[in-house]
């Protein structure tokens, strides 16, 4: 008996350690729950005792911030959720560097042994595999091959080159000093291999291959970058899982290891690789990896959330709307509760009504024309067509009246008016288009409006939205800067270009024709391609305006209709057929190319001479060189101003087969600008 008492308190003590150390512990109280500002909730955890196997943390108190466990290099922790199951940390970049003997003097392949428990992956939604060097090959490896030829299930990498110093460019990760790539699901580690090739010439400015997993979101190419300093971490997503069961099926036939332990909690398939995740049920929030970590939400203290136009209560896993006594709603989640009247109130306000019959009627009848007037504004200006169209908003007539201020107009013309002016509460200003009233032009303010809400590229003006709330519809679109090349080439204080200058300007602006053209689902055609309709910004990035005569066509399809036009940008196979092609926009891009490296209207307007005219007399008489603008014609290479003329000829062809389409007229812009 004596000996039993001795032995009792350590019999004690034995029983609270093995049960400490059970996945699922019963609560975490007396464990740290934060570092470093980063909440660290079961099954992380601090501590013996306070976390689930492979999942411990460690608050590195000199870095003031969470570390993963067992690393043979210190992995900090920037972000981490037991709702989402993720987790952002900073891993090293694998690098090799070479010496003047053209051999590998050292090297890392970037493994910190982070997941030795084979809790987490690398997230292949959110990171990217990057790979920096000149001559360099650079991959990673995954899932151990059983009975192949090669040592892993999978390899992924990829290889860039340089030709010189100057290949690479900033922002650029294509192949040339950089490239990268999406990673396959399933990654464990960062471990990282290189091919060996030769660094001759190269030393000055690309010394070392480096290659290493990122946020996709957080990183840019720079040039400066060839000469990364070799311990430079990088910030990747991993993706966790209890990884003791393949299945959530088969991790609950084993009651003592599931990990799901909170009432109310579900049980979810890893979504990257094996294994499954916990989460609250819906109507519960709280951490369901321990007992009663999932709480019941009080809705009715979220409104924003949860709407109730009624009498809110709260109840386990939801909530009630009713309304009150007296009153009643078809539906109090969203529609306000009205009282109830009575019948005799009903009679004597009836009664009491009837005194009033005659100026009720003329109200109503006010009323009425007043919403037919409306309703006529709405169906002129497109309305039911607009109604469906996504991305596109509809501003109130007040919203915009601030703006429609005469002081505020920075352009007018034919078309109508041009504002400037800042929506309220917003810090980016734009620009309120005004268009004069053309009862033949009504549907076009409609086509319009669809036309761009269908595209969204950077050299294309962005519309915001349209009023419809008056006789003349009103548009809102991005305000771009400059203004309109037509401006900056003629305008009597226009501004200096050089070549390189122009060559961006029509390489972008091609660049947006051929999205029009031919990568969105239903092709545009833009039908009033000119200089005016090229808007600049701050940086002159071109971006193309006015799609009021657009058309929306299916492939191979020729529109015939009334396009209106500059007579000088005018397709003559459109006028002679009144079919409008894409080859009639390339048309007019050629004479919009051409009136920017001359700097000369399209058509003269004192003795009606055609621009295209001239170059094809220059052409034949190889004297190009004398068309062009003096202020690039002495500083510019003679090569480029010949090949602008053979794209340009190309574009006027009076044969529209021999045209070339706007894709391939971008991409020898850009090459000839490169």
């Amino acid at each position: 008996m004596p000996t039993m008492l001795i032995l009792l308190p350590y019999l004690l003590l034995m029983a609270l350690i093995a049960f400490s150390a059970t996945p699922e512990a019963e609560s975490t109280s007396g464990c740290p729950d934060s570092c470093g500002g980063i909440a660290i909730q079961y099954p992380f955890g601090i501590g013996t005792g306070c976390f689930r196997k492979g999942f411990e943390i460690i608050c590195n108190q000199s870095m003031n911030k969470p570390v993963l466990a067992g690393t043979t290099k210190p992995v900090p922790v920037n972000y981490l959720s037991i709702r989402t199951a993720e987790a952002r940390v900073m891993l090293p970049v694998a690098w090799q560097c070479f010496n003047s003997s053209d051999t590998v003097y050292a090297w890392s392949d970037g493994d910190v042994k982070f997941n030795d428990e084979e809790v987490y992956r690398i997230s292949d939604t959110n990171n990217q595999l990057v790979v920096i060097g000149c001559n360099t090959m650079g991959y990673t490896q995954s899932q151990q091959s059983e009975g192949n030829d090669y040592d892993y299930g999978y390899y992924t990498g990829c290889m860039c080159y340089c030709n010189n110093s100057r290949s690479p460019m900033d922002g650029a990760c294509a192949g040339v000093g950089c490239c990268r790539l999406d990673i396959p699901p399933g990654l464990t580690d960062n471990r990282m291999s290189f091919n060996q090739y030769t660094r001759k010439g190269r030393l000055v400015y690309s010394p070392c291959d480096y290659a290493f997993l990122v946020d996709r979101h957080n990183y840019t190419f720079h040039t400066a970058d060839l000469k990364m300093n070799i311990n430079t971490m990088k910030p990747v997503w991993l993706d966790w899982a209890i990884r003791d069961n393949l299945t959530c099926n088969e991790a609950k036939k084993d009651a003592e290891s599931y990990a799901c332990v909170s009432p109310n909690s579900e049980c979810r398939d890893s979504s990257n690789g094996i294994g499954y995740v916990c989460n609250c049920s819906m109507g519960y929030e709280g951490n369901p990896y321990i007992a009663n970590g999932c709480t019941d939400i009080n809705e009715c203290e979220r409104h924003l959330e949860y709407p109730c136009r009624g009498v809110c209560r709260n109840t386990l896993g939801s909530y009630e709307c009713k309304c009150r006594s007296g009153s009643h709603s078809a539906d109090p989640f969203s529609d306000p509760c009205n009282p109830n009247f009575p019948l005799a109130a009903k009679i004597a306000i009836g009664a009491i009504g009837g005194f009033f019959i005659v100026a009720v009627a003329v109200f109503v009848s006010l009323l009425s024309k007043e919403k037919r007037k409306m309703k006529d504004y709405f169906r002129k200006n497109g309305g039911p067509t607009i109604e469906e169209v996504q991305k596109i908003k509809l501003f109130r007539k007040k919203e915009l009246e601030h703006i429609l201020n005469r002081s505020n107009c920075i352009g007018q013309g034919g078309f109508g008016e041009v504002y400037k002016g800042y929506i309220r509460d917003e810090t980016q200003p734009v620009a309120v288009k005004k268009p004069k009233i053309d009862v033949k032009l009504a549907g076009q303010f409609a086509n319009e409006v669809i036309i761009q809400s269908r595209v969204l590229h950077k050299n294309i003006v962005k519309l915001i939205g349209c009023c419809l709330e008056v006789d003349v519809p009103i548009l809102v679109y991005e305000y771009v800067p400059n203004g309109s090349l037509d401006r900056i080439l003629h305008d009597s204080n226009r501004l200096p270009l050089n070549l390189d200058l122009r060559l961006q300007i029509a390489a972008q602006s091609a660049k947006g024709l051929a999205y029009m053209h031919s990568e969105i689902t239903t092709p545009i055609l833009h039908g009033d391609v000119k200089p005016a309709n090229i808007l600049l910004d701050e940086d002159f990035v071109p971006k193309i305006s006015d799609f009021g005569t657009s058309r929306m066509i299916t492939v191979d399809e020729n529109y015939a209709s009334t396009i209106i036009g500059n007579w000088g940008y005018m397709d003559p196979e459109y006028v002679l057929t009144g079919l409008y092609t894409s080859k009639s926009d390339v048309y007019s891009f050629g004479v919009v190319l051409l009136e920017l490296i001359t700097r000369k209207k399209a058509l003269d307007p004192d003795n009606n001479i055609i621009l295209g005219n001239s170059l094809d007399t220059y052409a034949k008489k190889k004297r190009v060189i004398e068309l062009v603008d003096p202020e690039i014609a002495a500083i510019g290479n003679t090569g480029i101003f010949h090949s602008l003329a053979e794209i340009i000829v190309q574009c006027l062809s009076s044969d529209v087969d021999q045209r070339p389409e706007m894709a391939d007229v971008a991409e020898r812009l850009q090459y000839l600008l490169k």
